[in-house]
């Protein structure tokens, strides 16, 4: 099995359809077991999240619903979070802007953005991350299910008190464009590599992240 062609079909199954392709489409009338060890392989190195058979993540698509839809011209798809649901129209720049839309997790009042690849949308809303970088993979599942945006910082207080968790990091919408814009480059082309730890640090400075939250 040709993990980055696994890699691929996933990825172009999420991008051209909004869902995951199942084992047996990937398989396409060959070895079963082959494609689930390649998928097992491609979910170690952290290109997918598996549960199962079932393929429930290739960031920044998701196969779960964790917030946020996405609406492009033709192609509906669940946002990751925040950070991915702003990612998806710099992944897939013919798409043009796409609309995101999700519900503010304190007082459920929705939201909606078209988001483009010129420019961050207006808006006074913040987005909220609540696990910090070292452990975002310990359950990702539950690290991008609350990495969520919120009218405002009085909002996320709000949350914060009533899930009885400790308040995360806090950025403006401008900052979580810049953020998405560039991180998930390639991931659709051959040969993607993710990158080092050093680069990552590197762009998330570049985009205006700092503090021991990201590592940096």
């Amino acid at each position: 099995m040709d993990l980055e062609e696994l890699r691929l079909a996933v990825y172009r199954s999420f991008a051209e359809t909004g869902r995951a392709p199942t084992v047996v489409e990937l398989a396409g009338g060959s070895d079963v077991d082959e494609v689930r060890t390649g998928l097992a392989e491609l979910a170690g190195a952290r290109h997918l999240v598996l549960d199962g058979d079932r393929i429930v993540m290739a960031h920044p698509f998701s196969a779960v619903p964790l917030g946020f839809a996405v609406m492009g011209r033709r192609t509906l798809w669940w946002g990751g979070c925040a950070w991915d649901s702003f990612a998806l129209p710099h992944l897939l720049p013919d798409e043009g802007e796409v609309l995101v839309s999700t519900r503010c997790p304190a007082c459920a009042r929705p939201h909606a953005w078209n988001v483009g690849t010129d420019q961050p949308p207006a808006g006074e809303q913040v987005a909220h991350f609540l696990v910090p970088a070292e452990r975002m993979w310990d359950d990702v599942l539950h690290t991008c299910g609350h990495q969520r945006l919120f009218c405002a910082e009085d909002c996320v207080d709000a949350w914060c008190r009533a899930a009885g968790v400790d308040r995360g990091y806090v950025m403006d919408l401008a900052t979580l464009w810049r953020f998405a814009s560039g991180w998930y480059s390639g991931r659709l082309d051959r040969g993607y590599v993710r990158r080092e730890p050093a680069a990552a640090k590197e762009y998330l400075r570049g985009v205006g992240l700092s503090g021991p939250f990201w590592g940096l």
